[in-house]
């Protein structure tokens, strides 16, 4: 069984961690590194865990480092903002918030969900990580993100335990460039029919609910090209290759911003949202405060 650690140990680790190297800290805090080494080993054999390891020249945060470092953090915040509760002054540090974004989300839906957290008079301190459902989950089991927003809930056959928390969904509006859009507005949605098509990629939530809904209304798009990056596509939709659906909640801005034209709009294919999070970062204000005003931007 591990021993207790030392605050103290904790503070020299986090110094070497966010200073970049023993000499930098021992500078910062006005000690030798020697002695930094040897607290941080003290800290090591109390958690049974190596902090560092060696690459090249430099010291660089294991795993388990890395786990240390969000919770000192945290924990040196608290501190803080303790003793100014108690002082009745306001905090110096800002809080963290750590958000996941699956790459599949379009930008504009997640700048629109994390908007109220920016808007505050306190704003935390956000660290956005884009990538990979999968990659982001385990990131999130190991505490190194508080929320992962994603267009599709976590799936049950994950090793890792998360909770899903629908924020709500938004019809999808086709787009087009002008010219395009105008040849496509006559007949919609039958004029889908062969009409090359610009598409998210297969793995994606929304790519399947297009498909089901061009299976239901009998119409089969020539699919010029799929798309993991969907400011790639919105830029090849403007220059005319073929028509894109948007979540109609981003349309209007997308509009105007890539200079697209709405062909039409449908709710019988709706693109959904979702903040997954562990059970015990459900309580982070900043993540309630995205749940919350999410829910009511998507009006649920």
């Amino acid at each position: 069984m591990s021993l207790p650690f030392n605050y103290h140990h904790l503070r020299y680790f986090r110094a070497v961690a966010r200073e970049g190297g023993l000499r930098q800290a021992a500078e910062k805090l006005h000690v030798s590194p020697p002695s930094i080494s040897a607290q941080i080993k003290e800290l090591e054999d109390s958690f049974g865990e190596k902090l560092f390891q060696k690459q090249g020249r430099s010291n660089i945060l294991t795993d388990a480092g890395q786990i240390a470092l969000r919770y000192a953090d945290e924990i040196f915040s608290l501190g803080e903002e303790l003793a100014n509760a108690l002082q009745r002054r306001p905090t110096s540090e800002q809080m963290r918030l750590h958000v996941g974004v699956a790459d599949a989300l379009p930008k504009l839906v997640t700048n629109e969900i994390l908007r109220p957290i920016f808007n505050q008079e306190h704003q935390p301190h956000v660290i956005c990580r884009e990538g990979k459902v999968e990659d982001l989950l385990a990131q999130l089991a190991s505490h190194r993100l508080d929320i992962v927003l994603a267009d599709e809930p976590a799936s049950s056959s994950h090793a890792i335990r998360a909770f899903n928390h629908k924020l709500g969904e938004s019809p999808v509006t086709i787009c087009a460039s002008e010219t395009l859009a105008r040849s496509l507005k006559r007949g919609f949605p039958k004029s889908l029919h062969e009409a090359p098509a610009l598409l998210p990629a297969e793995s994606t939530a929304l790519r399947r609910a297009l498909e089901n809904w061009f299976r239901e209304i009998g119409v089969r798009p020539r699919v010029v090209a799929d798309f993991e990056d969907a400011a790639l596509m919105k830029v090849v939709a403007a220059d005319g290759k073929g028509f894109i659906a948007l979540p109609s909640i981003v349309a209007a801005e997308a509009l105007d911003r890539y200079e697209l034209r709405a062909v039409g709009k449908t709710k019988r294919c709706t693109d959904q949202f979702f903040a997954i999070t562990a059970e015990r970062r459900i309580t982070h204000p900043a993540v309630n405060l995205i749940t919350d005003k999410a829910r009511e931007l998507f009006g649920r």
